[in-house]
């Protein structure tokens, strides 16, 4: 388990140190085509939310360049934005900048107004990420990839398509980890009966 640990945050801490944000460590097709066939969106969805979060990037990037510091990820066409803008000005025209972008359907804007956070504090935050994702894996009740996990500052964000029970659990286990100050939950909540249906039938 630790290893395995290990081999997660290496990799994630690489990608973060070269681009300056913490990436996703959970979702999308970074993590290899079994993730993508084991999602629970579909893959044009998973193309599409590829693309939001590029193109948001890119004129978050574009518009306000180094005034804020912003990550957004994108969940089934939800745009999570976090990270920190220096004034509410800027704050509200991330919001607005990401809202625009074809085919996000809701934007959820927990970004602080706020000095850029340090790379130390960027670093640990991947170091968390790591560690949830560790304990995602290993929570034999819980299928890990059903879990999109964000983690900026210490505050632990947690998306997904994910049952009331699922939901519960990877919150519980999300608190548990080290360095977590806080868990918000950004769940698109599903019922048993629907989960069952979009589950793969066992050949």
């Amino acid at each position: 388990m630790k290893k395995l640990t290990l081999t997660l945050t290496a990799a994630v801490l690489a990608s973060t140190l070269a681009t300056g944000c913490a990436p996703l460590l959970i979702g999308g097709a970074m993590v290899g085509t079994v993730q993508v066939a084991t999602d629970r969106r579909t893959s044009a969805t998973q193309l599409e939310d590829q693309t939001i979060e590029l193109k948001a990037g890119a004129r978050i990037r574009e518009q306000l360049g180094d005034r804020v510091h912003i990550n957004v990820n994108s969940y089934n066409r939800v745009a999570l934005i976090t990270g920190e803008a220096r004034n509410e000005s800027d704050r509200a025209e991330v919001e607005r900048i990401v809202g625009s972008v074809e085919n996000v359907t809701k934007v959820m804007n927990e970004a602080a107004v706020t000095m850029h956070s340090s790379l130390s504090t960027r670093s640990n935050d991947v170091v968390i990420q790591g560690k949830i994702k560790a304990q995602l894996i290993d929570a034999r009740d819980l299928l890990s990839n059903a879990f999109y996990v964000v983690v900026e500052r210490g505050e632990a964000f947690l998306m997904g398509r994910v049952t009331e029970r699922e939901a519960d659990r990877a919150t519980e286990i999300a608190r548990q980890v080290g360095g977590v100050k806080k868990v918000v939950r950004a769940f698109e909540i599903i019922s048993e009966e629907e989960l069952a249906r979009i589950t793969p039938k066992k050949q």
